[in-house]
């Protein structure tokens, strides 16, 4: 056997070991973060969710969770379910592809939007606030454009909704969302260098504000490292930057109430571009600006997001004097400070291209 024969073989033989090796992994994965609701088929998918029915009494319209890339409904329904139960209709929902929700035909951020519809149709909710974080942002603009009757108000946290300087991603994006090479990465060395780097990821996805114990775990977070869900974050993200450099001049067209909150030191997207176009585009948005708060205000600040719901229902809440006090509890945080830089853009590149 010649020399290059020897080294093909060697390679097949570590991409079976990966294979194994992410094989093992998904079912630990799998094992340890079981599905937290019910499934209904909607649009050709099997969509997993969790549906608390509206209590007696309750001071709130109905509330649908949007989460964001590389997470699933765990990640909005444990810092807000608690802080909302008894007072509204919830629906926390995994994005079809993700946790444990069939991607079927939902390819476009159009599409997933329509498939939440058709969920809300299937449980009997006529008309909700829809809460989104990071990348469901961008489906939430879509939501309120294509099903406006549905939309009762919007919250926006720290969203992914305008285009960027230059559209980059990821390289790992890029190449999982490639035909073959990207099935390939997905399927070999996308969970063991996942596991390797969830934790700094993590980090800087809190930055500068500390991470909850163990949220990575009780967020079930390893399940986008699954290939199927790897695979379509990667589609997604790949995705969003044509997506919202089309959509957001009709944002000015979206007429339910909104309001945004954002850090400025989200270290994840561009906080000066999505969430101060925002406030820009939508008519009569308003934007809650945190200081020395990160890309995760669910987290570190779930009572200014159930203020913003109520404000987006009609409360008259006073969101900015609810910052203020946010910003007083948050003031000394310096978790993983330097090594994950803040996200800048300069004014200049606000206006959508």
């Amino acid at each position: 056997m010649n020399l290059i024969g020897a080294a093909l073989l060697f390679l097949i033989a570590i991409l079976f070991a990966l294979a194994g090796v992410t094989r093992a992994g998904v079912w630990l994965i799998e094992r340890r973060s079981p599905p937290a609701g019910e499934f209904a088929e909607i649009n050709g998918a099997r969509i997993h969710y969790v549906h608390i029915p509206a209590p007696a009494g309750a001071d709130l319209p109905p509330v649908v969770f949007i989460h964001g890339a590389s997470a699933n409904l765990m990640d909005q329904m444990l810092p807000l379910k608690l802080l909302l139960e008894g007072r509204a209709e919830m629906l926390f929902l995994d994005r079809p592809g993700f946790g444990w929700s069939e991607r079927g035909d939902n390819e476009t951020l159009a599409k997933q939007a329509d498939t939440i519809a058709a969920l809300m149709d299937r449980l009997g909710i006529e008309k909700a606030v829809i809460v989104a974080h990071s990348f469901g942002g961008a489906i939430t603009t879509a939501f309120a454009r294509q099903h406006p009757e549905k939309t009762a108000g919007l919250v926006f946290v720290s969203p992914a909704t305008h285009p960027w300087p230059g559209g980059a991603t990821a390289w790992y994006y890029k190449l999982t969302a490639m035909p073959v090479v990207g099935w390939l990465f997905s399927e070999t060395l996308a969970y063991p260098a996942g596991m390797l780097r969830i934790s700094d990821a993590t980090a800087c996805v809190f930055s500068p504000n500390n991470p909850p114990d163990d949220y990575i775990g009780r967020a079930s977070i390893p399940l986008v490292l699954r290939p199927s869900a790897f695979r379509a974050n990667a589609r997604d993200v790949a995705q969003l930057y044509d997506y919202v450099r089309a959509a957001s001049p009709a944002y000015r067209g979206i007429k339910a109430p909104t309001v945004v909150i954002s850090g400025d030191r989200d270290k994840v997207v561009y906080a000066t571009i999505h969430s101060v176009g925002l406030e820009r585009d939508i008519p009569g948005a308003e934007l809650v600006w945190v200081r020395n708060l990160g890309h995760k205000p669910d987290w570190i600040a779930p009572d200014l997001v159930v203020g913003a719901i109520e404000k987006a229902a009609g409360a008259p809440i006073a969101l900015q004097a609810m910052a203020r006090t946010v910003e007083g509890r948050i003031a000394g945080d310096a978790y993983n400070d330097g090594k994950c830089p803040d996200i800048k853009a300069p004014d200049a590149e606000l206006a959508p291209t």
